[in-house]
């Protein structure tokens, strides 16, 4: 079920919320926002692709594409975001870092001016390891997949 607040609307998380979950930060976080959270379960992150991004001027700058990693990126951040939210004392000591990409498929570009949306699935997770599905989603086409792991990761320990 949707999780939803007092009123009985869709909770959706903007940045100021979003930063409290995890560690990333400008240039690098690339979620601006977050809704259909089901805790254990999904969440979609949406990211608003705008001609400013830092990476456009260096990657094909005739035509840019946002880079496939980056989008994979992306759907790592928000799949932090909903492990972080059930468990908000976890982004307080940790860092999530990837440890594995499989399956990863990118069928179209991703262009100024594109709305990406981000849809991940809870598959595992054994401790303070967690697998993820993921799906990229431009104006309802699927434009990028993969399954994806990450580990909790103590901040001392990572350094």
């Amino acid at each position: 079920m949707l999780l939803k607040d007092n009123n009985g609307e869709v909770v959706t998380l903007l940045h100021n919320d979003i930063i409290k979950l995890i560690p990333h930060r400008f240039p690098f976080l690339l979620i601006d926002k977050l809704t259909d959270i089901i805790i254990d379960k999904s969440i979609t992150g949406i990211k608003a692709v705008t001609f400013n991004e830092p990476f456009f001027p260096g990657h094909f700058p005739e035509h840019p594409v946002m880079p496939g990693v980056l989008i994979l990126e992306a759907m790592a951040q928000t799949a932090a975001c909903l492990v972080s939210y059930e468990n908000k004392s976890l982004s307080l000591n940790n860092l999530v870092f990837f440890t594995g990409i499989e399956k990863a498929k990118f069928r179209k570009p991703v262009t100024p001016g594109n709305e990406l949306f981000l849809k991940i699935n809870f598959i595992s997770s054994k401790r303070t390891f967690y697998k993820f599905n993921g799906e990229a989603f431009v104006q309802n086409k699927l434009v990028a997949s993969s399954e994806f792991s990450a580990m909790l990761v103590n901040k001392e320990q990572a350094k």
